[in-house]
């Protein structure tokens, strides 16, 4: 029964997806709570873009700690399966600090470096200020700031 959930995990997590952006019903407090659970359903279940999407939601649009904190749970085991949205986030909650996250320079750097490798533009281009203006406990570094630039095209 498990594996059937991992199997169907993926495609719920793609309707909560559609779901969300459809504008029918966009206020509809049944349509929001649907969807949430289905993301969280998914999420449960091992989709990786559920846990990013879901994350997303709790910690930056959640309402209270609790939300806020599943969140960053969330986000967290996405960026362990290589999600590179959520790397990038969680990259910023380790650079900044939060409840259960206390700052950490360097998880922080290795997040956003896993994150930039994956093509995300933001961590592409943090990495850059950071070794510019010798951030993040980081000196300044003209090697790899000329690696950054070359993949922010």
């Amino acid at each position: 029964m498990r594996s059937l959930m991992t199997l169907l995990a993926p495609l719920l997590g793609w309707i909560a997806f559609k779901l969300f952006h459809l504008p029918l019903l966009k206020r509809s407090r049944k349509k929001h709570n649907f969807v949430m659970k289905l993301f969280r359903f998914a999420a449960d279940n091992g989709s990786t873009r559920a846990l990013s999407v879901y994350g997303h939601l709790l910690f930056f649009r959640g309402d209270g700690l609790t939300n806020r904190i599943q969140g960053a749970i969330y986000l967290e085991r996405a960026a362990d399966k290589g999600d590179a949205k959520a790397a990038y986030q969680m990259a910023k909650i380790y650079e900044d600090g939060y409840q259960n996250y206390p700052v950490n320079h360097p998880r922080a750097l290795e997040l956003y470096r896993r994150s930039a490798e994956a093509g995300h533009i933001l961590a592409i281009r943090r990495l850059v200020t950071v070794y510019t203006e010798g951030e993040l406990s980081q000196q300044r570094d003209e090697a790899e700031i000329r690696y950054w630039q070359d993949k922010d095209c």
